[in-house]
């Protein structure tokens, strides 16, 4: 539940994000969770910000309607929640718009998220440490997304070990094309008019490489290992076989069309995807649906052969 120590305070006041701060003026951090019939998820999540080495400006929890929420959720004034149409996109988008520019950093996690204790502060420290950095994608210590998924325990653990150790270079692993949208933070003042394409529905699968994309004329996007945590790959509320198989096809050459993806890792993208469904397929893993992933691979092929690259349509699958 959260508490109401989150909401002491008065908010922070926008100022030059480019400008170098000093100790008493740090980077304001909005930390945005999208998410979908997981209520339970989220408590998890305001348990995390609540332990934060510095707690988020904001925490912001983008869902369709109340009972994505906890039923025991407190609204403050900085534990927020808003509703709007479903879909990945259409969610993170309307964070974007409430958020404005009245903070500094936009940090997006999943809702199966488990961020490192450190997370908010060394995200703030980052993009300070690097004005000229725009976008940035932390450090996933494991990930469940392929898997059976990671236990909450054994996410908590996992961090545990890593706070512990306390290894958070503020430094630039490599400059990157795409960032992974489990846990990605940019700059708001650089995010100006651009936002998610709404044309990805639901899952909005790649998503995360097409808004870093149509950032990087304004900033270097990047890795960095500065905030870390433990994406669990939760199973339940995921897109069905069937629709995530259309996206393994349409969205990547949707988004090569469109200018956002590289042709050829897109290509690569696709080939990979539909490879492995079909090989796996003869032996598909229980948290798997690979003959829907298959099924929704034809589905998008044959669409993409009609020059119907339409990722839309996913909702009518």
């Amino acid at each position: 539940m959260a508490s109401n120590d989150m909401s002491q305070g008065e908010m922070p006041e926008a100022f030059d994000p480019y400008a170098t701060p000093s100790a008493d003026t740090p980077l304001s951090v909005a930390v945005v969770i999208a998410s979908l019939g997981r209520p339970d998820l989220l408590n998890g999540m305001i348990e995390r910000m609540e332990a934060q080495t510095v707690a988020p400006a904001l925490l912001l929890f983008s869902t369709v309607s109340p009972q994505d929420l906890p039923e025991d959720f407190i609204e403050t004034d900085r534990v927020k929640a808003i509703f709007g149409p479903k879909g990945l996109t259409r969610q993170r988008n309307a964070a974007i718009d409430y958020v404005g520019e009245n903070y500094d950093i936009i940090l997006f996690y999943d809702d199966d998220f488990v961020p490192s204790l450190h997370a908010v502060e060394n995200t703030a420290r980052f993009f300070a440490a690097h004005p000229d950095v725009v976008g940035a994608t932390g450090d996933v210590l494991a990930d469940g997304i392929n898997t059976t998924g990671i236990s909450r325990e054994d996410a908590c653990r996992i961090v545990a070990e890593r706070d512990a150790r306390g290894d958070y270079p503020t430094g630039i692993v490599d400059e990157r094309f795409g960032l992974y949208g489990c846990n990605m933070a940019y700059r708001t003042s650089a995010i100006g008019d651009i936002r998610f394409d709404e044309r990805l529905r639901l899952y909005g699968w790649q998503e995360d490489i097409d808004f870093a994309a149509a950032l990087m004329g304004r900033g270097k996007i990047v890795k960095t290992l500065a905030f870390a945590g433990v994406h669990q790959g939760s199973k339940h509320g995921r897109t069905p076989g069937l629709r995530l198989g259309y996206a393994q096809v349409i969205n990547p050459l949707y988004l090569a069309r469109k200018g956002t993806m590289r042709r050829d890792y897109a290509l690569k993208l696709i080939a990979k995807n539909v490879f492995a469904n079909h090989i796996r397929s003869f032996s598909p893993e229980p948290w798997v649906d690979r003959f829907g992933r298959v099924k929704g691979n034809w589905v998008g092929l044959f669409d993409a052969l009609r020059g119907r690259l339409t990722p839309e349509r996913i909702e009518q699958l």
